[in-house]
């Protein structure tokens, strides 16, 4: 939150790209684009593995530990929300990816080009 409104959160897939970038190059002023860009939250993807994987797995536990059950309306599951947010972020997980780049290549060898030798 910054000056009273909340700021748009972004997600981004590379950190060696310059978002910003394009607000100067567009019609804004230099002083409007930097307010642009001081109102921005970006979050980068991780390096290495999906973070869409990582959303899932993360959508996959807290069905598990808060909706085993019934909630009767968006206001009660907003609660249970706000509840089970903090604790499981102070947890700080990390994802063990065991898929390999070798790995890729044997289990889907059909997607990859086969080139005839000799």
């Amino acid at each position: 939150m910054k000056n009273g409104h909340q700021m748009p959160h972004i997600m981004m897939t590379s950190k060696e790209k310059d978002m910003y970038a394009p607000l100067y190059k567009v019609s804004f002023k230099s002083s409007e684009a930097f307010e642009l860009r001081c109102g921005l939250d970006l979050h980068y993807t991780p390096k290495h593995g999906s973070w869409l994987n990582i959303a899932e797995i993360e959508v996959s536990v807290f069905k598990r530990f808060c909706l085993c059950r019934r909630i009767p309306d968006m206001e009660m599951l907003g609660r249970e929300v706000e509840a089970w947010t903090p604790p499981r972020n102070a947890v700080t997980r990390g994802v063990d990816w065991r898929f390999t780049t070798e790995n890729a290549h044997l289990k889907l060898k059909r997607l990859y080009p086969q080139f005839e030798t000799g």
